[in-house]
């Protein structure tokens, strides 16, 4: 089942729960199938690599992805969790901040 989410990439969002709570940072993927995103500095983990023609192994941090519920957008103007909303602007359909009413989809 894919559910729409209103966080896009490039998004800067917060995390409101888990082991990375208060942490920002930038979506760099979107799962609409998993219903999860892939933040930047979030979530990291080591994994064990091993030696391949094009890298030399060993321990290595790579960013897991996160579910979005876990995540909140950051209001651009007053840098605080908001939730995003809808609304027609001349026309179009637009994103918006519904803490300080910005629209995001310029």
């Amino acid at each position: 089942m894919i559910i729409k989410s209103k966080i896009k990439k490039g998004d800067n969002i917060i995390v409101i729960a888990g082991k990375d709570k208060n942490k920002t940072g930038e979506v760099l993927k979107v799962y609409p199938k998993d219903l999860k995103v892939l933040v930047q500095g979030v979530n990291i983990v080591k994994k064990h690599q091993k030696p391949t023609a094009n890298n030399a192994g060993g321990i290595v941090e790579k960013e897991l992805p996160i579910h979005v519920s876990n995540v909140a957008f950051l209001d651009p103007k007053q840098s605080k969790p908001t939730k995003v909303g809808y609304k027609i602007e001349d026309g179009k359909k637009v994103r918006y901040a519904k803490l300080s009413g910005t629209v995001l989809d310029a």
